[in-house]
């Protein structure tokens, strides 16, 4: 059964081949800085920045928020506006993400023995249960 994918992803000839070999040769030799640029950013890239500045700036605007209530409620306010501003940030970032480049991105941090913080205890847990179901 032929699906769509088989239509739009189709090998490139050998002599595709060369010419791509070619032209990425002449990149690294015109601009290797493009080239390296271009080599190490992701189409997740500019994503996940936008997740990493929309964090902090809603921790900025927390501590603001925070800091200030006890002085000027306008102050705080404004603190609480930044939050706002960059709770909306995040929430589009994530969603141009999407659901298949977050579940890419948890396999590469599986993957780099990054793990959790709640995922120890979890194990600990399943362990316990276990033991328990045996007994």
């Amino acid at each position: 059964m032929q699906t769509l994918w088989d239509d739009v992803f189709v090998p490139l000839s050998e002599d595709e081949q060369r010419i791509l070999s070619e032209i990425e040769a002449k990149l690294y030799e015109t601009d290797p800085s493009l080239a390296k640029e271009v080599g190490s950013t992701t189409v997740y890239t500019a994503g996940l920045r936008s997740l990493r500045w929309a964090t902090v700036g809603f921790v900025v605007g927390l501590i603001a928020m925070i800091a200030t209530l006890s002085t000027s409620y306008w102050l705080a306010f404004v603190g609480f506006l930044v939050m706002l501003a960059a709770a909306l940030v995040f929430e589009r970032s994530a969603r141009s993400l999407g659901k298949v480049s977050i579940d890419q991105l948890m396999q590469s941090v599986r993957a780099n023995g990054t793990r959790s913080p709640f995922s120890e205890p979890a194990q600990r847990l399943r362990d316990r249960l276990k033991d328990d179901e045996e007994a």
